[in-house]
Formats: structure tokens, sequence, C-alpha cells
């Protein structure tokens, strides 16, 4: 059996989501597919079924809509706001509307001119908007295209020709606005794309080639100079430079590349030459990944949206059946046909479902990708909407909130000996060990900028320690039990070590000949950030917090007092991490789970929202977290919950700009004073205020 094609398309001239809903079904209605996804907030369709560009766009003819296979070369133009031909029949509609008006207002023998003028801006401004409407109606698909056409129509019947022209411009503004508002939220997606460059220069066997990156294969050579940015994820052969990393993992400040480290597409090579080796290609690099995820983050409905679409189901027959009743039950008793009549036309126009329907997109949108800029993948509306209602959060500790990694924190000498003379020889030693610890000491040494010496009768002695000879010094470096077999250790020595293993560091003892001449204290470091995120996150309302880790119990808790955590759970397996988030969901109901998105995955999994730190070095990461923060850092973890709470914030008072706008104006039928300009002016006040208060969002900064 043959399988079904699988086939993903950008779109153009996708500005409405009644449209993007409405060419949906007319795809869905072609015999050949089976699945079809229009993904309104990132402009794209994925379809399933051997269908043509020709029968798709066919099908969204009704909007002009262009559809672009996703791999095609061809640029999606977006023309500006004042070249769009909508808007340019826009402002000759409001011209002739002018001319009419001041027609109008002067004698009684224009009126026929001010109705000719009215007519053609009725024309010029509706075509479109006629046509898809007359078209629904004649298939008894009701959207505001149809109700529009109705009511419009309506107008001119009863001889409200005036009053027509003007709301076929204000409906013609208002969708202007809403194109407007969707491409600006679709702007973060292609300030991504347009991140990486689409050339680079490449040493191929002996060779200086400047490719496409679609040509750029594994293994190849990629040639960075100072000031370029870097084309393809690789790491760095030779070369030493500091790399702009905002466009991707938002840190603010350049990061020193040398040979052997990660470099990824789309980052600004600010100082040093660098050669790197490709090691993903161009549809794979994670800026890549970055761009796919956001697309379907911005496309997967949350559950405000979803309560949204179902509700203008049912609501747009309601208002036609609304608008019925009062165009024919209070005439029955009034008498006065024409009045009613046009009651009822400006409810069809005044129950219009565009701000609601455009409500949650918009937003969702909009934070999605302002997330996505600074750093914080959210992959998708509903991780969004959870975010904002977190009760709780449950951290991973080594990598999460300590740096992963040994390195020194305490040295003490005896004395007669300066803590550069004694790292300098432990160094030298410890150079010769594959233990932790060593590198711990090794590296403290190097960013010391104290040289090793040469090494000689090295011996190491398992679960004690280590020793050498050192410019004819007998050094020995190992546990406190062992000094003590070899030399005598004061009291305040072995007060200082103790007190160093209850705060949860490995202690190591220096002997120089067999006499003490220090100590040293190597742990898993405090991130110096951690403090201050967890005192931020209380302020911001966070009920509970808990530390989770593997670790022995008495490491665990001196860093969990370090931090002023109260609530810390030791030596746990990765099913006892997942039982504990399940306990803390049963208590606070939603918890977020931070880690490392490997070994921590159960629990990432179990938690209302998985958090993975590092998104833009492990693919894992990336596929398995509900959200990502793309840096290695939990700086943006407070401002991925501000984010969040915001837009959920502004999705209920878009919902209710929405509805509250439509029923003050529906109040006004009983005093009988809505009128035809006062219902588009709350269709368009209501699609306005939701658009540029979902534009709030753009503003959250870190």
């Amino acid at each position: 059996m043959k399988a079904l094609e699988n086939q993903e398309f950008r779109l153009e001239n996708l500005t409405c989501a009644n449209c993007a809903m409405k060419f949906e079904k007319n795809i869905q209605s072609l015999q050949e597919v089976t699945e079809v996804n229009v993904n309104f907030g990132a402009s794209k369709l994925r379809v399933i079924g051997p269908v043509t560009v020709k029968d798709l766009e066919k099908a969204g003819a009704f909007d002009g809509i262009k559809v672009i296979p996703i791999n095609s070369k061809r640029t999606i133009e977006y023309n500006p706001f004042y070249k769009r031909k909508e808007n340019i029949l826009t402002f000759l509609s409001l011209i002739l509307l002018v001319v009419g008006l001041s027609i109008s207002f002067q004698t009684t023998v224009a009126d026929s001119y001010a109705i000719a003028f009215f007519a053609l801006s009725m024309a010029i401004g509706g075509y479109e908007m006629f046509w898809s409407g007359l078209k629904n109606l004649s298939r008894f698909y009701f959207d505001m295209k149809t109700l529009m056409t109705i009511a419009i129509i309506g107008a001119a019947i009863i001889g409200e020709w005036r009053e027509g022209a003007v709301v076929v411009f204000l409906f013609a503004v208002s969708e202007a606005l809403e194109a407007y508002s969707m491409t600006k939220a679709r702007q973060s997606i292609r300030q991504l794309m347009d991140i990486a460059p689409a050339q680079a220069i490449i040493r191929r066997n002996g060779e200086i080639l400047e490719l496409a990156t679609e040509d750029i294969m594994i293994g190849d050579t990629l040639v960075v100079k100072p000031g370029q940015k870097i084309a393809m994820d690789g790491e760095v052969l030779s070369g030493h430079s500091f790399i702009n990393q905002a466009p991707i993992t938002g840190e603010s400040m350049p990061v020193a590349k040398a040979s052997g480290d990660e470099v990824f597409a789309g980052t600004l090579n600010e100082e040093g030459a660098l050669e790197v080796r490709v090691t993903k290609r161009v549809e794979d690099t994670t800026i890549a990944k970055i761009i796919h995820l956001v697309e379907e983050a911005q496309g997967e409905k949350a559950p405000s949206q979803k309560f949204v679409d179902q509700f203008a189901k049912y609501y747009t027959p309601i208002i036609i059946l609304i608008a019925l009743l009062v165009a024919v039950i209070p005439p029955l008793y009034t008498g006065d046909w024409q009045v009613w009549i046009y009651q009822g036309l400006a409810v069809l126009v005044v129950g219009c479902p565009c701000a609601l329907v455009v409500s949650t997109p918009v937003a969702i949108v909009t934070a999605i990708g302002n997330g996505a800029k600074q750093g914080v993948l959210i992959k998708g509306g509903i991780h969004l909407e959870e975010m904002g209602r977190l009760q709780a959060i449950a951290f991973d500790k080594t990598g999460t909130l300590t740096k992963g990694f040994p390195e020194v924190t305490n040295l003490s000498t005896e004395a007669s000996f300066t803590q550069t003379e004694v790292i300098q020889k432990v160094a030298s030693v410890e150079a010769y060990s594959g233990h932790p610890i060593a590198r711990a000491i090794v590296t403290y040494a190097s960013v010391q900028n104290i040289e090793h010496s040469p090494v000689e009768n090295f011996h190491s002695v398992t679960g004690k320690g280590v020793n050498a000879t050192v410019d004819g010094v007998e050094v020995a470096i190992g546990s406190l039990k062992w000094a003590e077999e070899s030399t005598t250790i004061t009291v305040d020595v072995k007060a200082d070590v103790e007190m160093l293993q209850q705060q949860g560091k490995s202690v190591m003892v220096v002997l120089f000949n067999h006499q003490y001449a220090g100590h040293l204290a190597v742990a898993d470091a405090i991130r110096e950030t951690s403090p201050t995120i967890i005192k931020k996150l209380r302020e911001l309302g966070i009920k509970h917090m808990v530390m989770l880790t593997g670790d022995h119990p008495i490491t665990a808790a001196a860093i969990a007092q370090m931090l002023n955590l109260t609530d810390v759970r030791a030596g746990l397996m990765p099913n006892e991490k997942l039982h504990a988030v399940k306990e803390l969901r049963s208590e606070f109901g939603r918890v977020a789970m931070v880690g490392d998105g490997m070994n921590d995955a159960p629990a990432l999994a179990a938690a209302t929202v998985g958090i993975a730190m590092g998104g833009a070095g492990t693919d894992a990461a990336l596929e398995t977290a509900d959200v990502a923060l793309m840096a290695d850092d939990l700086e943006k973890l407070p401002y991925t919950i501000q984010l969040s709470r915001k837009a959920l914030r502004i999705i209920k008072e878009n919902i209710m700009f929405a509805l509250g706008l439509k029923i003050i104006a529906l109040l006004l039928i009983i005093p009988g004073w809505l009128t035809l300009w006062i219902a588009i002016f709350a269709d368009m006040g209501a699609t306005l205020l939701v658009v540029l208060n979902s534009m709030r969002l753009l503003r959250i900064q870190k």
C-alpha cells in the first residue's frame, strides 16, 4: 500500500482567522485529502494526500490565497501596508465616500449623484467581500462576510446608501487592521528565518568555495571571518573568538569559543577568525528546529482558543436568529417595517465574530514569537497558558540550580606557604589524574594563570588520594583520614574541614614532605543567578519550590540552605523524581519541572509544564520539553512566567472587549438607538482593541 504524501506549504494573503477556517474546510472537501491543518499564526499549511498547488490555490481562490512549497527558494514578498491592493482600494473607497457625503449634505436634487458615489464607494471597497459573501450565501455558509453582505444589500434596498457605504469602508479598515496585526505578530518568525546567512565560504578538498547553505555537507570546513554570521551548526576546529549567541539563546553577553566548542547557525562571530567543522545539514540546525517548533507552537490551539472557536460556531447562527427576530417581530406590533428591518441589519453587522475569533490567536502568536526572540521556546498555546497558572516549581539540582561541574570553592594554606605555591604543586600532580576533582583543581590553576612544574614518581592510592614529587618536594593530596596517617592535623584545621564537609563539599588535605601545607574544597557550585531567581519567583507568587536530586542528602541540604529552599528531596532515582512530581501535582495542581531534558525526562513528562535547560545544545531538550530555555541558565524563567501571565490576562481582556462592546451595542436596540454606523464602530472598535491589546505583549522584556 502506497504511503500518503505529507506536504507542507507556506501561504500568502492569509489575512483573517475566518479565512483560514474556510480555506481548511475547502481543502478538507477535496476527494484526495485525508488530513489538513492550516496554521493561521505561522501562515503554513500541512496536507496529507496527492493534491497539487493548483488544487490548493483553487480552494483558496475566495481570498486570493497563494500556496508556496515549503522548500521552494522563492521568497514570500511582504508588501508594505500602503502598497497592498486591498488597502489602495479602501483609500479610493474613502475618497468616493467623502465626495458622496459632501454632495448628500447640499441639496435634494443631488441625491442621485450622491447615491452614485456611494454605490461606487461600496463596489470598489467591498467588491471582494460581496463576491465572497454571495458565494457563501448560495452555499448557506454564514461567516462575517456573509453577514456583512446581507446587511449592506439590505441597507441599499431600504435606501440607506450613505450608511451602507460608510459600513463598507469601516469594515475594510477593520480587515486591514486584522491583516496588519497578524503580519506584525508573524514578524518574529520572519526575523528568525533571516538570522542565518543563505551562503557561506567552505573549504572542501583543499578548495575555497562559496556555496548556498543547502549544498553544504556534514564534515565540510566553514571559514568564518570576524564580523560574519555563522551559517551552519558545527564544532570549532581552530581559532578563538567571542560569539554573540543572542539570536539563539537570548544571552546578552558574547561567549568565548575555542577549539572543540559548539557553535550555532545565525550567531555572530565578533572578533577572531574561525574554522568550523559542519555537524548538521541546514534543515537540522538549531535555528531551523527553533523556527519549525515556533511555527508549530503558534498553530497549536490553546484551551481558550478552542473555547472561542467552539463558541463562535454557535454564536453566528444565534446572531442571525436575533437579527431575524428583531426585523420581524416588533413590526407586527408597531407596523414600522423599515425601522425594524434596519435594526435587524444593524444586529447582523454588530454580530460579526471578527474580533472574537482573532482575540486569542493574535495574543498567542505574539507571545510565543516574543519568547523565541528572548531565547525561550514555548511549544504551544496550551503550555503558554499553563505557565501562567503555575502554583509550584520543582528543580533538578545538578546543572540547573548548580553549574553541573565541580570547581574549587575554598583554599586554605599553612602560614609558611603561599596559595600560589600550594596550588601550583597540587595542580602539577593532579594533571596526571583523570578524577573530576583533579580536573577542577587543574582548571582553577589555569584560570589563575599558574603553570605546572615537572612531576616525578606519580602514584594514585584508590579511595585515599595521590602523591608525587614536584621540584624536589614530595606532594600528597587526599582525604583527612589519609593525611592523619602521615602527620598530625591541628584541631582548627579539622574543624574547618568538617564544616566544609557539612556544606556538601569534598575536602582534600595537602601535605608537603609529610607536613600539613593546606587544604582545599571542591563542590558543584551554585549558579551566581540561582538565589536571585528563587527570590524573583517568590515575588511572583509561586507558592512552593522544591529541589529534587539524586545527590547525597548532606550536599543537597547545604545547597537548599544557601538558596533558602525549605523542601529538598535527595537521593532520588528518576522514577522517584516522577513520583515526587505526581505528589506535588496532587497537592498544588499545576506544577512545573525544570531539568536538563535527559535524566529528568520522566519527571518532565509528568509535570504540567516540563522546562528544559540549555535547549540550544541538546536536540532531546528541544523535542521533549514543553518549554526550552535556550541558554543554559534560569534567568529567563521569571520572564517566561511573567510573559505567560500577561498573555493569559490579555486573552481574557480580549474576549471581554470582543463580547462586551457587542453586548452594549445590542442593548441599544431596546431604545431603538442602534444604527449601522454604531454597529460597525462596535465591531471595528472591538477588533482594534483586541489587536492593540495583544501588541502589548511585544513590550515584555527580560
